[in-house]
């Protein structure tokens, strides 16, 4: 999986080696196991992992879990999963909580040297003394406590002795500081919560700021990769990493994280929609989960080269959710084969071909890559086409059925619309046409011609299927934060699911969950791999055929 696309981090890497600074190249990968993964992190995924392997460097995967309420065994399993389908191999598996004896040393390191206090403001207090990025900070009463003291009641912290919020550890940098990030941070918090790796050893946890540069640290992470709303927290970082007087001194470098358009990259939005029902759960194909999108049948060489394609910058910036569908139909179009499948049944009957009659046709698999083969497919007297390719009244140009008119069914013959059965209601329910045995597709005949070309099953040997088609789940493209945060849910497509139950040809009876095909005129489809039974077929489109999207 090489990429060798420009881009700054690949630079600054190249030039670290040949500099004598770096020998072998550590990067890590390091989630939070608090809810699935989406595209947004496919992207770091395969920056971290291609740059490690690029290098002949080496990739860990870290699970940051300094906060036992929100985290969960689930998550853990759930990101192994994606990262090992997207492709990639972690050198070292890690947890932050492995470390927890060791940041609990450096604590008391920083406390010793007079960096860190434990302070009793409630998280209010801490707010309104920490000013604004206008206005200085003003330092907190409990600031100036002796060492001694803050030894006591930070041990006293671990042993459980105080409640949930009653005190927090804070480091002592400086409440006047430009960088409100410096303005004495908390890096310790009480929470009695049983923790999925350490059980009820601890009460106190480390903040996320405080523990992920001693993580890198203590791994020997050379190349800190994350997005840019850390930038402002580098100088904390380095911080941290010189006054805990660590082994190792990693550098964080930042890069703008990937947004698309009718996308929601937020886990806490995304836990909304799981959790209020919007959604068939984490995993449902119009989430942009990694495990939304490897269900509705996206490829991870799609993804990778997409986020390949897109690079890796210093800015911000929206991609149109429309070029990740453009990489995949480029993925599956020499992949996936061709059927037929009819979502919105109206049938036919040929009432000139001969009754009990069945004949089998050829049909290419897939017309771009002819190493695929051929299949065989029933016809005969009885057939489904879609209810949309039949007008009684048609405008101009429509070249479907309509009565008197002549099409083509794809692979077969010529038929033309004699006559239009209707119910009670003046409902057309079926269609009365006659075939021409001399058109027969691949004679070569070229008696006449027809501008339309239709996909049909045969009505007595086809398998009912269930098709789920979607729409973006989000509307509108790149609303301001504001915007965002008002109408989240109002912005919920109430059209991004249409269920439809028709046919397939029967040879899809024996397909396999995650099976990708691409039926005639509809678009590429995935063979549901948690609604499908032996008994009940059930195919998620993938994307659409065709697309205003150019690269």
């Amino acid at each position: 999986m090489e990429n060798n696309s420009p881009n700054f981090v690949r630079t600054i890497i190249k030039e670290d080696l040949e500099s004598g600074k770096h020998n072998h190249i550590i990067t890590r990968f390091p989630p939070e196991p608090n809810g699935y993964l989406h595209i947004g992190h496919a992207k770091a995924i395969i920056l971290n992992f291609g740059v490690a392997d690029e290098f002949n460097g080496e990739t860990n995967l870290r699970f940051d879990d300094t906060n036992p309420i929100k985290e969960d065994v689930e998550y853990v399993n759930s990101i192994k999963e994606d990262v090992e389908w997207l492709g990639y191999t972690w050198d070292n598996l890690f947890f932050a909580s492995d470390y927890f004896d060791e940041m609990y040393e450096r604590a008391l390191l920083l406390i010793k040297k007079g960096l860190a206090y434990v302070d009793d403001l409630s998280a209010d207090e801490i707010r309104e003394y920490r000013g604004t990025l206008t206005e200085p900070g003003k330092n907190s009463p409990y600031r100036d406590r002796s060492i001694n003291e803050n030894l006591d009641l930070f041990e006293k912290m671990r042993n459980g002795q105080f409640k949930n919020g009653e005190k927090v550890l804070r480091a002592k940098i400086d409440m006047s500081s430009p960088n409100i990030n410096l303005r004495d941070p908390v890096i310790y918090r009480i929470s009695h919560t049983e923790h999925h790796n350490t059980g009820d050893k601890w009460c106190i946890y480390p903040m996320y700021a405080f523990a992920h540069p001693l993580e890198d640290a203590i791994e020997g992470v050379t190349h800190s990769l994350c997005s840019l709303e850390f930038e402002d927290q580098r100088p904390l970082y380095d911080w941290i990493v010189k006054n805990c007087e660590m082994q190792h001194t990693p550098r964080q470098y930042e890069f703008g994280r990937l947004n698309l358009t009718n996308t929601v990259m937020s886990k806490r939005k995304l836990r909304q929609l799981v959790e209020e029902g919007y959604v068939d759960g984490w995993d449902d194909p119009r989430m942009p989960t990694i495990s939304g999108l490897r269900r509705r049948g996206y490829t991870p060489e799609a993804i990778r080269n997409f986020c390949q394609e897109i690079g890796v910058s210093k800015a911000y910036g929206t991609i149109d959710s429309q070029m990740l569908d453009h990489f995949v139909r480029e993925d599956l179009k020499l992949k996936a084969p061709r059927t037929m499948g009819v979502l919105k049944p109206l049938k036919v009957v040929i009432t000139n071909y001969p009754e009990g009659e069945v004949e089998w046709l050829e049909a290419e698999n897939n017309p771009e890559n002819p190493e695929m083969g051929s299949r065989l497919i029933p016809f005969s007297r009885e057939i489904y086409v879609e209810q949309e390719d039949f007008m009684e009244n048609p405008p101009k140009k429509y070249f479907r059925l309509f009565p008197g008119n002549e099409v083509r069914l794809k692979h077969a013959y010529f038929i033309k619309c004699e006559e239009v059965i209707k119910d009670e209601e003046g409902n057309v329910i079926e269609l009365h046409c006659t075939y021409d045995k001399e058109t027969k597709s691949g004679s070569g005949f070229t008696g006449r011609k027809v501008k339309g070309t239709l996909h049909w099953v045969d009505a007595n040997h086809s398998i009912p299927a269930e098709f789920r088609n979607y729409q973006p789940l989000i509307m509108d493209e790149n609303p301001t934060d504001e915007e965002e945060e008002k109408t989240f849910l109002e912005r919920v497509n109430p059209q991004s699911l249409e269920v439809m139950n028709g046919f397939v040809e029967p040879n899809m009876k024996q397909v396999n969950p995650q099976d990708k095909f691409q039926f005639f005129r509809h678009g590429y489809y995935n063979v549901d791999p948690k609604h499908t039974t032996k008994d009940n077929l059930v195919f998620n489109q993938i994307v659409s055929l065709k697309s205003s999207f150019k690269l």
